[in-house]
C-alpha cells in the first residue's frame, strides 16, 4: 500500500498518454513526416510546463521530498550530445516510442512495444559499459 503514491500517478500518466494518442506509432510517423501538429503541440505544452516548473523551482529554491535543495547543473555541449540525441531520434522514429509511452504501449497491448523496451534496456546497458569510450 505505501507504494500506491507512485503507482496511481503512473497509472494516471499511462492513461493520459494513450487518450491523447502520444503513443500511436502513427502520430509520431505523421509527426517525423511533418504531416500534422498534433505531437508537436503536445510536445510544445511539455517544454511549457518544464520551463514554468524549472524558473519556479529556480526561484524559489524549493527542496526535494527529502529536503535537500535541488540544483540544476549545466550541461556542456558536444559531440557525443549530437550524435546521442540522433541514436535517441532514430530510434523513436524506428519505433514509435520514447522511454516513457514504452510502457503505456504495453499497457495498452501493444506487444511489439516489448521489444522496443528490450532494445532500450540493451541501449542503456550498453551505454553504461561503453560511456567511458565514448564522446562527452
Amino acid at each position: 500500500m505505501k507504494d500506491l503514491k507512485y503507482i496511481l500517478p503512473g497509472v494516471l500518466f499511462g492513461i493520459i498518454l494513450t487518450k491523447s494518442q502520444v503513443i500511436s506509432w502513427f502520430r509520431i510517423n505523421d509527426m517525423f513526416r511533418f504531416k500534422e501538429l498534433h505531437m508537436y503541440l503536445i510536445i510544445s505544452s511539455a517544454i511549457a510546463v518544464a520551463l514554468a516548473a524549472y524558473l519556479l523551482i529556480k526561484k524559489f529554491k524549493v527542496n526535494d521530498i527529502s529536503g535537500n535543495k535541488i540544483a540544476i547543473a549545466e550541461k556542456e555541449m558536444n559531440k557525443g550530445v549530437i550524435i546521442g540525441g540522433v541514436i535517441f531520434g532514430l530510434g523513436w522514429a524506428i519505433t514509435g516510442a520514447c522511454p516513457g509511452p514504452i510502457f503505456a504501449q504495453i499497457g495498452g497491448g501493444e506487444l511489439p512495444a516489448v521489444f522496443t523496451l528490450i532494445g532500450a534496456i540493451t541501449g542503456a546497458y550498453l551505454y553504461s559499459r561503453l560511456k567511458s569510450k565514448l564522446p562527452h
